[in-house]
């Protein structure tokens, strides 16, 4: 590890632990739970809400009401893997004050069913459609060899529940997008989709515009989580550089005492050594002195220097006699809440999205994993409330960059890949931004706290809605959104437009290493491409206020990071607390001359992520990666030429003259080059076109 094995958390949050996602009303009902269920009567609903947050009890309140009260023959719930299927066991929801209880018949649990996802699988489909039985669970590969057979007429007039959403994509080699694409288009069933990450480590979209349009959207936020826990107070997530492997390494990050899930390396990883069966030796060893294999659950017992037998749960070692001893035992329900029924648990490419176990405190991920979204489900693992658990935290283990030229590239890829994913988790975590533009009628609104001064009319004020958990910022110059589904971006998709941000390879790369970047060319140009592409019906005005709604978002937070890791004595390891972070978003409002748009969009949004990377990562390493991004500049790609043409065009409505080359201020200039290239890419074609016609 370097720079003397500083931990140096990229976030660190803690929450106001009030209880409150605990609660339940008078039918048994968590807040997410009541939420959705209020919405019960929608045909097309979208649950995006964090792990642990009781999506799968939801889905058992709204189906039992759609198919009692709304006419519905069946509900098909549809999970990514077989062992998802236990979330949706029977449930007696009337003995907490339900009016019906949650009843699977054990022969249409086809997730308890041997054999593979076709074949048999699929004939037990057909013949549920044929009986009188209301509710099959199987897994999203059986539910599209099943459309594959029967067409979708088949299921009409039926609940098709989609778990772990985020599996759809709207690109058309996605079987089962295809087919909810269809469902939608002849609109004679019910979908409700939930997930915690609505985004997909590919960028792809996960449905197409047209469709979402049609779906009513519940989101639960994992500030509300977090929040309302009773027991889970911080939240940890770092990246750590290491050379040489690993498993020398790990025990600087690795606690013993904390409960850990260990997710070795993936095999074609620069990270991986090749042989997974030796790693998780190499662990085990590093731990302490092997004792032998518990015969009742197969785990392995390992007795620490300080003489505590530690419980490992293996689930890399795939000869199935094994594993499928340890899989029961982790998933045994008489242990459930018995915290010191296993201490580690070391995977490879299981406990991920649906897994449960309460306890775990630390999820350590070695080398970059295939997305974003895996690590965000990764992170879920952690964010449960447990008694006596009080942090949870994740780590990303990457190795850091060696002097070969392909080992460079893939290391800045990994990199880059991390910083993303630690971005992404800042947003998620943070309360729900609400901005208001400033102007001369802008006064104070019920519900929120402005701080100790109150509401000051001749500032940007920031206030504070402790039951929502909404933070209101006056920004001047802002946009508002106008039409109907621009509202709906900007209040429900913020996030998963800063996901497609954060992935864009370009804007991190340049964000990071260019020391002639200008921000706007990602706040203004790179957001307003990524925008125009996933919403591309919307008009120009919605367009630019959609944007400057990402961008003040991703630039705010970053901006109350800075002055937190300012303030905790040069990035202790003091969590920012619920508080801290809105007294910071205040902080930077205040100190500021104006809070106006224009000096949002004159932020870099990965300038703290950089400061953060020079002190995890060797100097050599940065400058390495420096060197390798450096070596990749271009000159003024034609699209970006093109939208720095627009905005030329837009400085000169504002100004009455188009921007100058030799200007002063170096965002005028950049437009000014900008419109000059696009000259040149336009002379160049026609003189392609001229030589080409004689």
């Amino acid at each position: 590890m370097t720079n003397g094995n500083k931990s140096i958390p990229s976030i660190s949050v803690s929450y106001a632990r009030n209880g409150s996602a605990a609660k339940v009303n008078a039918l048994g009902m968590r807040p997410m739970q009541e939420r959705a269920y209020e919405r019960r009567g929608e045909q097309y609903l979208l649950i995006k809400s964090p792990p642990a947050s009781g999506k799968s009890r939801a889905l058992m309140f709204i189906a039992l009401d759609k198919l009692h009260n709304q006419g519905l023959k069946q509900a098909i719930i549809v999970v990514p893997e077989k062992s998802i299927g236990a979330s949706f066991n029977d449930e007696p929801l009337s003995q907490f004050g339900f009016w019906a209880d949650w009843h699977v018949e054990p022969k249409w649990n086809l997730c308890n069913a041997p054999g593979a996802d076709n074949g048999g699988k699929v004939k037990s489909v057909g013949a549920f459609l044929e009986s009188d039985d209301k509710v099959l669970v199987c897994t999203h590969a059986t539910f599209r060899f099943a459309v594959d057979q029967f067409g979708v007429e088949a299921f009409d007039d039926r609940l098709i529940a989609v778990d772990e959403f985020h599996h759809v994509s709207a690109n058309p080699d996605n079987k089962l997008g295809l087919y909810l694409g269809q469902f939608i288009a002849r609109d004679r069933v019910h979908i409700v989709a939930m997930t915690g990450s609505y985004f997909r480590g590919d960028a792809e979209a996960v449905l197409a515009p047209q469709d979402e349009a049609k779906f009513d959207t519940v989101t639960y936020t994992y500030y509300e989580q977090l929040n309302g826990y009773e027991y889970l107070k911080q939240l940890d997530i770092s990246y750590f550089f290491y050379s040489g492997s690993y498993t020398d390494d790990i025990l600087k990050v690795l606690d013993p005492a904390e409960k850990t899930i260990i997710h070795i390396p993936n095999v074609n990883s620069r990270e991986s050594t090749k042989d997974k069966i030796r790693e998780v030796e190499h662990i085990i060893e590093k731990l302490g002195e092997w004792q032998g294999t518990d015969p009742a659950t197969g785990f392995q017992l390992v007795k620490t220097p300080g003489g505590r037998i530690l419980r490992i749960a293996d689930l890399v070692d795939d000869d199935p006699t094994k594993r499928d001893r340890v899989v029961a035992a982790l998933k045994d329900p008489a242990q459930k809440n018995n915290r010191d029924h296993v201490d580690i648990i070391i995977a490879l490419g299981m406990a991920k999205e649906g897994f449960d176990w309460i306890w775990c405190e630390h999820a350590l991920t070695v080398g970059y994993r295939s997305s974003l979204t895996e690590i965000v489900q990764i992170i879920g693992r952690t964010t449960r409330d447990a008694p006596g658990k009080t942090r949870a935290r994740f780590t990303n283990l990457i190795a850091e960059p060696d002097a070969s030229e392909q080992a460079v590239t893939e290391a800045v890829n990994d990199t880059l890949k991390a910083i993303a994913a630690s971005l992404l988790m800042e947003q998620v975590l943070t309360p729900r931004f609400e901005f208001k533009p400033k102007n001369p009628a802008s006064g104070p609104v019920q519900g929120f706290d402005y701080g100790d001064g109150g509401y000051d009319p001749e500032k940007c004020n920031v206030g504070f809605n402790h039951e929502t958990g909404q933070l209101q910022i006056e920004i001047i110059g802002f946009s508002e959104p106008k039409s109907e589904e621009a509202v709906r971006i900007c209040r429900e998709d913020l996030n998963e437009v800063i996901a497609t941000f954060v992935q864009d390879k370009t804007s991190l790369e340049r964000g990071l290493f260019d020391q002639e970047l200008m921000p706007e060319e990602l706040t203004q140009l790179r957001m307003g491409k990524i925008i125009r592409e996933k919403y591309p019906n919307l008009e120009e005005e919605d367009l630019e206020a959609v944007r400057q709604h990402a961008i003040a978002t991703l630039n705010l937070t970053q901006q109350a990071k800075k002055i937190g890791i300012g303030g905790n004595s040069g990035g202790s390891n003091e969590p920012l607390t619920n508080t801290a972070f809105i007294e910071n978003v205040r902080k930077f409002a205040m100190d500021v001359r104006e809070l106006d748009i224009d000096l949002i969009d004159s932020i870099n949004p990965f300038g703290e992520a950089y400061a953060i990377l020079a002190k995890t990562m060797s100097e050599d390493s940065l400058k390495q990666v420096a060197a390798a991004i450096a070596a990749k500049r271009v000159s003024i790609p034609y699209e970006d030429a093109r939208m720095l043409a627009e905005r030329a065009l837009q400085f000169k409505k504002e100004h009455g003259r188009l921007p100058d080359i030799n200007a002063q201020d170096p965002w005028e200039k950049r437009m000014a080059e900008g419109v000059a290239a696009l000259q040149r890419y336009r002379a160049q074609q026609k003189a392609a076109e001229g030589s080409g016609g004689r």
